[in-house]
């Protein structure tokens, strides 16, 4: 099972540069519904929304567990404790930590473009 983060996507969706790649694993893509939301959020075009619209439809949508939420929020407490973080980081935070809890949770991988949030 793989999940693609949404960098993967935008960078996809600007250059075409994963287009291929992505194409070679299609049977093992699973969506994961919080990169999901953050594509939806960012999304300007008509071709955008197709895009996600296609993505939606043709792949399984896997959604964060209650356990998966909790821990997240357990984890960016810790954070705070640790490092001090400030509230703004935090809340940037944690879409990454919720991606990365449910990602282990299904046994899934993770492919990001974007290797400092992980």
């Amino acid at each position: 099972m793989i999940i693609f983060d949404s960098s993967i996507y935008v960078d996809d969706l600007r250059t075409g540069r994963y287009s291929d790649r992505i194409a070679e694993v299609g049977d093992l893509i699973r969506n994961f519904s919080v990169v999901l939301a953050e594509l939806w959020r960012g999304a300007t075009t008509g071709n955008e929304n197709r895009f996600l619209l296609w993505l939606r439809d043709h792949y399984p949508v896997l959604a964060p567990t209650e356990n998966n939420w909790l821990d997240s929020g357990r984890i960016l407490q810790r954070i705070q404790q640790d490092h001090g973080c400030e509230a703004r980081k935090l809340r940037d935070l944690h879409f990454d930590v919720l991606i990365a809890l449910t990602v282990r949770s299904h046994g899934a991988r993770l492919i990001t473009s974007n290797r400092t949030d992980f």
